[in-house]
């Protein structure tokens, strides 16, 4: 098996919502949308997002009505405090605050309007590397 593309699919209540929340905050494309459905990709490489809209009948009858919960989209990336400083200056709401783990997680948390938490990851340098 060789994997190509990795895409997360998210049922949402508003499709529109949450394609306008990664398209104009987080650096989406729409490659393809309609009212019930929208595939979004970025050009580097970050998981792409198809949204479905809850109770598409294109979804098998039990997964239908179920909502994106208990998720966490999470994106590893560098300058992590530049990019909590630009989601602030936009209007976005940080939702859990940056923080670091004792395990040299440093993260931050948003939400899409539709109750997606997107989660902003970068690894603290080893301590040892810090005297290299």
């Amino acid at each position: 098996m060789q994997i190509t593309t990795s895409t997360v699919s998210l049922t949402v209540d508003d499709v529109a919502a949450s394609k306008a929340f990664f398209t104009n905050h987080l650096g989406y494309g729409e490659t393809v949308a309609t009212e019930d459905f929208a595939s979004l990709a970025r050009e580097d490489a970050a998981v792409d997002i198809v949204l479905l809209r809850r109770g598409i009948d294109i979804l098998p009858a039990a997964q239908r009505d179920q909502h994106a919960s208990g998720l966490i989209l999470a994106f590893t990336l560098t300058g992590l405090e530049d990019e909590e400083k630009r989601l602030r200056a936009e209007g976005i709401e940080i939702t859990m605050p940056l923080r670091e783990e004792p395990w040299g997680e440093r993260l931050f948390q948003i939400t899409d309007p539709n109750g997606v938490v997107v989660q902003f990851v970068e690894w603290a340098p080893a301590p040892d590397s810090e005297h290299a």
